[in-house]
Protein backbone atom coordinates (compact mmCIF):
# COMPACT_ATOMS: atom_id res chain seq x y z
CA UNK A 1 0.00 0.00 0.00
CA UNK A 2 1.11 3.46 -0.47
CA UNK A 3 1.89 5.52 2.46
CA UNK A 4 2.49 8.82 1.63
CA UNK A 5 2.74 10.18 5.03
CA UNK A 6 -2.00 14.24 9.88
CA UNK A 7 -2.79 13.30 12.52
CA UNK A 8 -6.60 13.28 12.38
CA UNK A 9 -8.13 16.26 14.98
CA UNK A 10 -11.70 16.29 16.29
CA UNK A 11 -13.22 18.28 18.71
CA UNK A 12 -10.45 20.43 20.62
CA UNK A 13 -7.90 19.17 18.52
CA UNK A 14 -7.75 16.24 19.98
CA UNK A 15 -5.56 13.81 17.95
CA UNK A 16 -6.92 10.89 17.35
CA UNK A 17 -5.21 7.36 15.65
CA UNK A 18 -6.24 4.94 13.51
CA UNK A 19 -5.93 1.70 15.15
CA UNK A 20 -7.66 -2.01 14.30
CA UNK A 21 -10.76 -1.26 16.20
CA UNK A 22 -11.25 2.51 14.93
CA UNK A 23 -9.66 6.18 15.63
CA UNK A 24 -8.67 6.46 19.20
CA UNK A 25 -6.92 9.27 21.21
CA UNK A 26 -3.21 9.86 20.69
CA UNK A 27 -0.10 9.47 23.36
CA UNK A 28 2.87 10.03 23.04
CA UNK A 29 5.06 11.40 19.98
CA UNK A 30 7.22 8.32 20.21
CA UNK A 31 4.10 6.40 18.77
CA UNK A 32 4.02 5.12 15.34
CA UNK A 33 3.39 8.24 12.65
CA UNK A 34 -0.55 7.97 12.18
CA UNK A 35 -1.73 8.49 8.17
CA UNK A 36 -5.33 9.79 7.17
CA UNK A 37 -6.31 6.57 4.90
CA UNK A 38 -7.41 7.98 1.15
CA UNK A 39 -8.77 5.45 -0.54
CA UNK A 40 -9.18 5.92 -4.42
CA UNK A 41 -11.59 4.03 -6.49
CA UNK A 42 -10.34 1.98 -9.36
CA UNK A 43 -12.92 0.61 -12.32
CA UNK A 44 -12.63 0.00 -16.28
CA UNK A 45 -11.58 2.42 -17.94
CA UNK A 46 -11.15 5.06 -15.10
CA UNK A 47 -9.72 8.23 -16.71
CA UNK A 48 -5.55 7.59 -15.23
CA UNK A 49 -4.57 11.19 -14.60
CA UNK A 50 -7.69 11.27 -12.20
CA UNK A 51 -6.04 8.32 -10.27
CA UNK A 52 -2.38 9.04 -10.60
CA UNK A 53 -2.65 13.25 -10.15
CA UNK A 54 -4.11 13.45 -6.51
CA UNK A 55 -1.83 11.12 -5.03
CA UNK A 56 1.28 13.67 -6.24
CA UNK A 57 0.07 16.13 -4.22
CA UNK A 58 -0.37 14.32 -0.96
CA UNK A 59 3.07 12.39 -1.35
CA UNK A 60 4.99 16.16 -0.65
CA UNK A 61 2.70 16.48 2.42
CA UNK A 62 5.28 14.91 4.64
CA UNK A 63 8.05 17.02 3.15
CA UNK A 64 6.28 20.12 4.36
CA UNK A 65 4.08 19.65 6.97
CA UNK A 66 5.52 20.19 10.51
CA UNK A 67 3.19 17.92 12.47
CA UNK A 68 3.88 14.38 11.80
CA UNK A 69 1.96 12.19 9.68
CA UNK A 70 0.63 12.52 6.54
CA UNK A 71 -1.49 10.14 4.06
CA UNK A 72 -1.94 6.56 3.02
CA UNK A 73 -3.41 6.20 -0.46
CA UNK A 74 -4.40 3.20 -1.42
CA UNK A 75 -6.32 2.38 -5.25
CA UNK A 76 -8.62 0.13 -4.59
CA UNK A 77 -11.30 -2.14 -6.97
CA UNK A 78 -13.62 -4.96 -6.95
CA UNK A 79 -11.17 -7.24 -7.31
CA UNK A 80 -7.01 -7.88 -7.00
CA UNK A 81 -6.94 -7.77 -10.80
CA UNK A 82 -5.21 -4.96 -12.80
CA UNK A 83 -7.40 -2.36 -13.75
CA UNK A 84 -6.82 -1.06 -17.04
CA UNK A 85 -7.60 2.49 -17.51
CA UNK A 86 -8.83 4.84 -20.68
CA UNK A 87 -5.59 5.35 -21.63
CA UNK A 88 -4.44 1.82 -22.26
CA UNK A 89 -2.54 2.05 -18.80
CA UNK A 90 -2.95 -1.07 -16.18
CA UNK A 91 -2.95 -0.41 -12.91
CA UNK A 92 -2.54 -2.59 -10.04
CA UNK A 93 -5.21 -2.40 -7.18
CA UNK A 94 -3.78 -2.08 -3.39
CA UNK A 95 -7.13 -3.04 -1.85
CA UNK A 96 -10.28 -4.82 -2.81
CA UNK A 97 -13.21 -3.09 -1.35
CA UNK A 98 -14.16 -5.23 0.64
CA UNK A 99 -11.06 -4.94 2.27
CA UNK A 100 -10.87 -0.83 2.47
CA UNK A 101 -14.50 -1.31 3.49
CA UNK A 102 -13.51 -2.77 7.25
CA UNK A 103 -11.09 0.42 8.02
CA UNK A 104 -11.58 3.95 9.16
CA UNK A 105 -11.61 5.92 5.81
CA UNK A 106 -10.45 9.65 5.87
CA UNK A 107 -11.39 10.51 2.44
CA UNK A 108 -13.10 8.31 -0.33
CA UNK A 109 -12.03 9.53 -3.97
CA UNK A 110 -14.22 9.20 -6.74
CA UNK A 111 -12.46 9.55 -10.48
CA UNK A 112 -14.57 9.76 -13.53
CA UNK A 113 -14.55 7.99 -17.07
CA UNK A 114 -16.41 8.68 -20.40
CA UNK A 115 -17.46 7.07 -23.64
CA UNK A 116 -17.29 8.78 -26.95
CA UNK A 117 -20.07 7.49 -29.26
CA UNK A 118 -19.76 7.49 -33.26
CA UNK A 119 -21.38 10.80 -33.16
CA UNK A 120 -18.72 12.26 -30.90
CA UNK A 121 -21.11 12.75 -27.98
CA UNK A 122 -19.54 11.81 -24.75
CA UNK A 123 -20.98 10.11 -22.34
CA UNK A 124 -20.38 9.78 -18.41
CA UNK A 125 -20.20 6.22 -17.29
CA UNK A 126 -22.05 5.39 -13.83
CA UNK A 127 -22.16 1.38 -13.66
CA UNK A 128 -24.77 0.67 -10.78
CA UNK A 129 -22.02 -1.79 -9.11
CA UNK A 130 -19.15 0.63 -9.00
CA UNK A 131 -22.08 3.06 -7.68
CA UNK A 132 -23.18 0.77 -4.99
CA UNK A 133 -19.31 0.45 -3.86
CA UNK A 134 -18.94 3.95 -3.66
CA UNK A 135 -22.80 4.67 -1.96
CA UNK A 136 -21.25 1.74 0.73
CA UNK A 137 -18.19 3.14 1.69
CA UNK A 138 -18.96 6.67 2.05
CA UNK A 139 -21.27 5.73 4.51
CA UNK A 140 -18.29 5.18 6.87
CA UNK A 141 -16.20 7.69 5.51
CA UNK A 142 -15.48 11.38 7.14
CA UNK A 143 -14.98 13.67 3.55
CA UNK A 144 -16.26 12.46 -0.10
CA UNK A 145 -14.60 14.04 -3.24
CA UNK A 146 -15.29 13.03 -6.85
CA UNK A 147 -12.66 13.94 -9.52
CA UNK A 148 -13.82 15.41 -13.03
CA UNK A 149 -16.85 13.08 -14.37
CA UNK A 150 -16.47 11.16 -11.36
CA UNK A 151 -19.54 13.61 -9.59
CA UNK A 152 -21.80 11.51 -11.99
CA UNK A 153 -21.02 8.74 -10.06
CA UNK A 154 -21.67 10.67 -6.61
CA UNK A 155 -25.10 11.65 -8.39
CA UNK A 156 -25.83 8.16 -9.17
CA UNK A 157 -25.35 6.85 -5.06
CA UNK A 158 -27.31 9.90 -4.40
CA UNK A 159 -24.72 11.82 -2.66
CA UNK A 160 -25.27 15.06 -4.43
CA UNK A 161 -29.03 15.31 -3.64
CA UNK A 162 -29.51 19.03 -2.50
CA UNK A 163 -25.99 19.88 -2.83
CA UNK A 164 -24.02 22.52 -5.10
CA UNK A 165 -21.84 20.24 -7.07
CA UNK A 166 -19.50 21.21 -10.32
CA UNK A 167 -18.19 18.60 -12.99
CA UNK A 168 -16.21 18.96 -16.50
CA UNK A 169 -18.20 21.15 -17.93
CA UNK A 170 -18.76 18.83 -21.08
CA UNK A 171 -20.88 17.16 -18.63
CA UNK A 172 -22.51 20.07 -16.48
CA UNK A 173 -25.91 19.69 -18.51
CA UNK A 174 -26.08 15.78 -18.74
CA UNK A 175 -25.56 15.67 -14.90
CA UNK A 176 -28.42 18.10 -14.21
CA UNK A 177 -30.42 16.23 -16.37
CA UNK A 178 -29.96 12.89 -15.28
CA UNK A 179 -30.17 14.14 -11.29
CA UNK A 180 -32.56 17.34 -10.87
CA UNK A 181 -32.03 17.00 -7.45
CA UNK A 182 -28.23 18.20 -7.99
CA UNK A 183 -27.48 21.88 -8.01
CA UNK A 184 -25.05 21.96 -10.51
CA UNK A 185 -23.15 24.92 -11.24
CA UNK A 186 -20.47 24.51 -14.44
CA UNK A 187 -18.18 26.99 -13.44
CA UNK A 188 -15.84 26.47 -10.66
CA UNK A 189 -13.12 23.97 -10.48
CA UNK A 190 -13.86 22.60 -7.12
CA UNK A 191 -16.94 22.98 -4.60
CA UNK A 192 -16.95 21.95 -0.94
CA UNK A 193 -20.20 21.40 0.72
CA UNK A 194 -21.10 20.32 4.67
CA UNK A 195 -24.17 17.97 5.07
CA UNK A 196 -25.29 15.83 8.36
CA UNK A 197 -23.24 12.97 6.81
CA UNK A 198 -19.72 14.78 6.35
CA UNK A 199 -18.06 16.64 3.34
CA UNK A 200 -18.53 16.14 -0.34
CA UNK A 201 -16.20 18.16 -2.83
CA UNK A 202 -16.95 17.99 -6.54
CA UNK A 203 -14.26 19.27 -9.36
CA UNK A 204 -14.45 20.07 -12.66
CA UNK A 205 -11.65 19.27 -15.11
CA UNK A 206 -9.15 16.54 -15.22
CA UNK A 207 -6.62 19.05 -14.15
CA UNK A 208 -8.50 20.63 -11.83
CA UNK A 209 -7.95 17.38 -9.79
CA UNK A 210 -4.40 18.85 -8.81
CA UNK A 211 -6.01 22.14 -7.64
CA UNK A 212 -8.90 20.14 -5.57
CA UNK A 213 -6.04 17.62 -4.03
CA UNK A 214 -4.35 21.43 -2.59
CA UNK A 215 -7.41 22.31 -1.56
CA UNK A 216 -7.60 19.09 0.71
CA UNK A 217 -4.28 19.64 1.84
CA UNK A 218 -4.75 23.19 2.87
CA UNK A 219 -8.20 22.20 4.88
CA UNK A 220 -6.24 19.46 6.81
CA UNK A 221 -2.53 21.07 7.28
CA UNK A 222 -3.42 24.61 6.34
CA UNK A 223 -2.90 27.05 3.99
CA UNK A 224 1.46 27.21 4.61
CA UNK A 225 2.23 23.39 3.36
CA UNK A 226 -0.50 23.54 0.51
CA UNK A 227 1.27 26.69 -0.77
CA UNK A 228 4.92 24.43 -0.15
CA UNK A 229 3.41 21.46 -1.61
CA UNK A 230 2.46 23.60 -4.99
CA UNK A 231 5.92 25.47 -5.39
CA UNK A 232 7.28 21.91 -5.20
CA UNK A 233 4.89 20.82 -8.17
CA UNK A 234 5.27 24.12 -10.01
CA UNK A 235 1.93 24.81 -9.19
CA UNK A 236 -0.50 28.18 -8.41
CA UNK A 237 -1.70 27.96 -5.04
CA UNK A 238 -4.10 28.32 -4.78
CA UNK A 239 -6.85 28.64 -8.07
CA UNK A 240 -10.01 29.75 -5.72
CA UNK A 241 -12.41 27.22 -6.10
CA UNK A 242 -14.79 29.55 -7.88
CA UNK A 243 -12.68 30.45 -10.89
CA UNK A 244 -13.51 29.56 -13.98
CA UNK A 245 -12.65 26.14 -15.48
CA UNK A 246 -13.21 28.02 -18.87
CA UNK A 247 -12.58 30.73 -20.84
CA UNK A 248 -15.76 32.70 -22.47
CA UNK A 249 -14.25 32.24 -26.34
CA UNK A 250 -14.99 28.22 -25.75
CA UNK A 251 -18.20 28.14 -23.92
CA UNK A 252 -21.40 26.68 -25.52
CA UNK A 253 -21.11 27.40 -29.36
CA UNK A 254 -24.09 29.32 -30.71
CA UNK A 255 -25.81 27.27 -34.34
CA UNK A 256 -26.29 30.83 -35.67
CA UNK A 257 -24.49 32.50 -37.80
CA UNK A 258 -26.05 35.71 -36.38
CA UNK A 259 -24.92 34.94 -32.47
CA UNK A 260 -21.49 33.69 -34.03
CA UNK A 261 -21.21 37.67 -35.55
CA UNK A 262 -22.50 38.99 -32.11
CA UNK A 263 -20.42 36.95 -30.10
CA UNK A 264 -17.19 37.99 -32.16
CA UNK A 265 -18.26 41.54 -32.17
CA UNK A 266 -18.42 41.34 -28.38
CA UNK A 267 -14.73 40.20 -27.90
CA UNK A 268 -13.22 42.44 -30.69
CA UNK A 269 -14.99 45.44 -29.25
CA UNK A 270 -14.85 44.90 -25.03
CA UNK A 271 -13.39 48.82 -24.59
CA UNK A 272 -16.68 50.28 -26.43
CA UNK A 273 -20.39 50.53 -25.09
CA UNK A 274 -21.79 47.06 -25.12
CA UNK A 275 -25.13 47.22 -23.60
CA UNK A 276 -28.42 45.63 -24.75
CA UNK A 277 -29.53 48.51 -27.09
CA UNK A 278 -25.85 48.55 -28.67
CA UNK A 279 -25.53 45.19 -28.97
CA UNK A 280 -29.29 44.99 -30.56
CA UNK A 281 -28.84 47.60 -33.29
CA UNK A 282 -25.85 45.44 -34.22
CA UNK A 283 -27.59 42.51 -34.90
CA UNK A 284 -30.95 44.58 -36.38
CA UNK A 285 -33.25 42.85 -33.82
CA UNK A 286 -35.54 44.38 -30.75
CA UNK A 287 -33.72 44.39 -27.57
CA UNK A 288 -36.88 41.91 -25.99
CA UNK A 289 -35.65 39.61 -29.09
CA UNK A 290 -31.34 39.96 -28.87
CA UNK A 291 -31.96 39.02 -24.92
CA UNK A 292 -34.08 35.95 -26.22
CA UNK A 293 -31.47 35.10 -28.45
CA UNK A 294 -28.66 34.89 -25.91
CA UNK A 295 -31.05 33.21 -23.54
CA UNK A 296 -31.85 30.19 -25.94
CA UNK A 297 -28.53 30.10 -27.75
CA UNK A 298 -25.91 30.88 -24.74
CA UNK A 299 -27.72 30.13 -21.83
CA UNK A 300 -27.23 33.23 -20.29
CA UNK A 301 -28.23 37.25 -20.77
CA UNK A 302 -26.37 39.42 -22.88
CA UNK A 303 -25.27 41.74 -20.20
CA UNK A 304 -23.32 38.47 -18.09
CA UNK A 305 -22.05 37.52 -21.62
CA UNK A 306 -20.44 40.81 -21.49
CA UNK A 307 -18.92 40.94 -18.50
CA UNK A 308 -17.91 37.59 -18.39
CA UNK A 309 -15.89 38.21 -21.73
CA UNK A 310 -14.02 41.71 -20.24
CA UNK A 311 -13.24 39.45 -17.22
CA UNK A 312 -11.60 37.20 -19.39
CA UNK A 313 -9.81 39.70 -20.63
CA UNK A 314 -8.70 41.54 -17.70
CA UNK A 315 -7.59 38.34 -16.31
CA UNK A 316 -5.44 37.44 -19.15
CA UNK A 317 -3.74 40.97 -18.79
CA UNK A 318 -3.22 40.68 -15.16
CA UNK A 319 -1.56 37.18 -15.82
CA UNK A 320 0.86 38.34 -19.00
CA UNK A 321 1.37 42.67 -18.11
CA UNK A 322 2.25 44.67 -15.52
CA UNK A 323 -0.46 47.50 -17.05
CA UNK A 324 -2.07 49.07 -14.19
CA UNK A 325 -5.29 48.27 -12.79
CA UNK A 326 -6.94 51.71 -14.00
CA UNK A 327 -5.40 50.92 -17.67
CA UNK A 328 -6.81 47.34 -17.46
CA UNK A 329 -10.52 48.26 -16.36
CA UNK A 330 -10.45 50.81 -19.14
CA UNK A 331 -9.33 48.66 -22.53
CA UNK A 332 -11.70 46.04 -20.74
CA UNK A 333 -14.66 48.02 -20.83
CA UNK A 334 -15.24 48.61 -16.98
CA UNK A 335 -14.29 52.52 -16.51
CA UNK A 336 -13.24 52.16 -13.49
CA UNK A 337 -11.28 50.23 -10.98
CA UNK A 338 -14.27 50.03 -8.85
CA UNK A 339 -16.24 48.30 -11.50
CA UNK A 340 -13.22 45.89 -12.86
CA UNK A 341 -13.10 45.14 -8.96
CA UNK A 342 -17.34 44.21 -8.36
CA UNK A 343 -16.80 42.18 -11.64
CA UNK A 344 -13.97 40.09 -10.28
CA UNK A 345 -15.59 39.32 -7.05
CA UNK A 346 -19.11 38.56 -8.32
CA UNK A 347 -17.29 36.01 -11.37
CA UNK A 348 -14.34 34.64 -9.81
CA UNK A 349 -15.08 35.42 -6.26
CA UNK A 350 -11.27 37.21 -5.86
CA UNK A 351 -10.15 40.62 -6.30
CA UNK A 352 -8.40 41.40 -9.51
CA UNK A 353 -4.70 42.34 -7.23
CA UNK A 354 -5.07 38.43 -5.52
CA UNK A 355 -5.24 37.19 -8.74
CA UNK A 356 -2.63 38.86 -10.64
CA UNK A 357 -0.10 37.90 -6.87
CA UNK A 358 -1.51 34.26 -7.48
CA UNK A 359 -1.53 33.67 -11.56
CA UNK A 360 1.23 36.32 -12.99
CA UNK A 361 3.41 34.71 -15.49
CA UNK A 362 6.60 35.96 -15.51
CA UNK A 363 8.16 36.18 -18.95
CA UNK A 364 12.02 34.57 -19.21
CA UNK A 365 14.81 36.71 -19.06
CA UNK A 366 16.37 38.06 -22.90
CA UNK A 367 19.16 36.00 -24.45
CA UNK A 368 22.28 37.46 -23.49
CA UNK A 369 20.21 39.83 -20.84
CA UNK A 370 22.07 39.96 -17.73
CA UNK A 371 20.17 37.86 -14.88
CA UNK A 372 21.29 39.90 -11.85
CA UNK A 373 23.10 43.16 -10.95
CA UNK A 374 25.18 44.94 -13.33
Amino acid sequence: MRRYGPNRRVGNDALLAETDSGWGPLGTVNQPIVNRLIVIVLFEGVDLLDVTGPPEVFSLVPREATERGGYEVVLAAETPEPVTTAAGVRIMPDATFDEVGARAIDTLLVPGSVEVDSEQRIHPVAEPGTVARVKALAARTRRVASVCVGAHILAAAGLLDGKRATTHWSTAQRLAADHPAVRVDPDPIFIRQQGEEGEVWTGAGISACLDLSLALVAEDFGESVALSVARRLVMYLKRPGGQSQFSVPLEQVSTTRRVEDLRHHILSHLDQRLTVPDLAAYAHVSDRQLTRIFKTELGTTPHAYVESARVERAANLLETTDDTLERVASVCGFGTVDTLIRAFRRRLATTPSEYRARFRITPPPLSGAPHGPA
